[in-house]
């Protein structure tokens, strides 16, 4: 976890102390479900709920003073807990094996930092749906291969990622309910010593659903398509911030991110204004990214269980989940604040002398009666020509004064060939599909 890029609300969750009271909660249902089974008695859970009523402190260098002697973090939370509440204690875990406390806990943690997540990404969707109506009819190129193709709108642009991320909140409610699983089965699984029915209550406390089969372990391919899933996230945001940075280069200069008073590009350039927010979600999706393959790994474990995935976890869990959230907040902040510039959109249309109307005037042909591989030739031939200018020649005079072409379209057809409107009379097709009849 580097703090430069965590927020409170998602880092609060993956502190020692988040942690170890999920731990007590799990153990304290669980003895609540196994007095009420009549295993153990009721003033245990009773003792164990009266002392958590208290809001007492965990004191977390007691507990690793502990675990520095036991070396075992779950006989360490116990033993301290006991000290603590007293020879009630003694009727904690009944049954249970450490996994059932650590794979459930973690569940817990990763649902609520689930929420968090799609909480974040509503924010986005928010602020991509307010820019994308703002410039719903704002025309600039589409590029394909990074090359001038045809006219869109920047609302259009922003349409597009406003659909990726309705996409990403539903991977992510759907990662959700795939990893909020509870495991309170005991040693490889078999409820030997401990009823399922103890695992019904504590799943239903937690907000979970009970694990089918837990051998010991909750399955770790729910991890891997949990992480997966910040992947392909994070993947969505660098498209975001990709397309961002390429537009705020200097030789296009469409939209570029808010620089504020006092802000300073370089140390060395006065000039400098960088994409450094989109730059720094670049390489945060990277790191999200990175912990997919590891969690990939764990999956295959030995048998019913070993511990090669509990390292891993202890890394990827938290850093994912706050890296990610950092991220999506950041990108909101980028968009809600993004600078966009209409004029330098047209400007950059024109440039290139109308060679974005091309396809209009090569089916205008085909439709006047001449093979496709002709039309193709008489366009592309004058086309190169406006090409080699650098847009300073004019597609539309070339098109007029060639004999090929004027036998076929006249100058007045020719001409509403580069009507600009054309390209957006869908528009309002496509903004209803993403954001439904208005």
């Amino acid at each position: 976890m580097v703090p430069r890029y965590s927020r409170p609300q998602m880092a609060a969750l993956w502190t020692p102390e988040a942690r170890y009271s999920i731990w007590f909660e799990i153990e304290a249902h669980a003895t609540e479900a196994l007095a009420a089974l009549g295993v153990v008695p009721r003033a245990a859970a009773d003792a164990l709920w009266r002392w958590w009523a208290t809001k007492p402190p965990i004191d977390v260098a007691a507990i690793d003073a502990i675990e520095a002697v036991t070396k075992h973090d779950v006989i360490a939370f116990l033993t301290w807990v006991a000290e603590q509440v007293g020879e009630e204690a003694r009727f904690m875990h009944q049954g249970m094996t450490s996994s059932d406390v650590l794979d459930t806990a973690l569940a817990v943690q990763l649902a609520r930092a689930a929420d968090l997540l799609i909480a974040d990404v509503d924010g986005l969707l928010s602020a991509l749906k307010a820019r994308a109506r703002e410039h719903k009819h704002t025309p600039t190129i589409g590029r394909s291969h990074g090359i001038h193709a045809e006219p869109v709108t920047f609302g259009l642009k922003l349409a597009g990622f406003h659909a990726e991320f309705q996409r990403a909140r539903a991977r992510l409610i759907a990662a959700r309910a795939e990893i909020a699983t509870c495991a309170i089965s005991g040693a490889v699984g078999t409820f030997a010593n401990v009823d399922p029915r103890v695992e019904a209550h504590v799943a239903e406390k937690l907000g979970l659903t009970v694990e089918p089969v837990s051998t010991q372990v909750i399955p770790r391919d729910r991890h891997a398509m949990f992480f997966a899933t910040l992947g392909v996230v994070a993947s969505s945001l660098e498209r975001l911030a990709v397309e961002v940075r390429h537009l705020q280069r200097t030789e296009v200069l469409e939209a570029e991110e808010y620089f504020s008073p006092g802000q300073k590009g370089s140390s060395a350039m006065p000039h400098k204004r960088n994409p450094v927010l989109t730059e720094n979600l670049t390489g945060l999706a990277r790191m999200v990214r990175g912990y997919v393959t590891p969690a990939l790994e764990n999956v295959a474990l030995w048998h019913e269980r070993d511990i090669s995935h509990s390292s891993v976890e202890r890394y990827i869990a938290p850093d994912a989940c706050i890296t990610l959230d950092f991220a999506l907040a950041r990108a909101t902040g980028v968009v809600e604040k993004l600078v966009v510039y209409p004029e330098r959109m047209r400007r950059n249309l024109d440039r290139m002398g109308g060679l974005v109307h091309s396809q209009r005037v090569l089916l205008a042909l085909t439709q006047a009666g001449l093979s496709r591989e002709e039309s193709y030739a008489l366009v592309q031939r004058n086309a190169m020509k406006v090409w080699e200018s650098d847009g300073a020649l004019s597609l539309l005079a070339l098109l007029q004064a060639d004999p090929q072409v004027s036998a076929a379209l006249s100058p007045a057809e020719l001409d509403a060939l580069f009507d600009l409107d054309y390209h957006f009379k869908h528009v309002d097709t496509v903004f209803a599909r993403v954001f439904g009849a208005a």
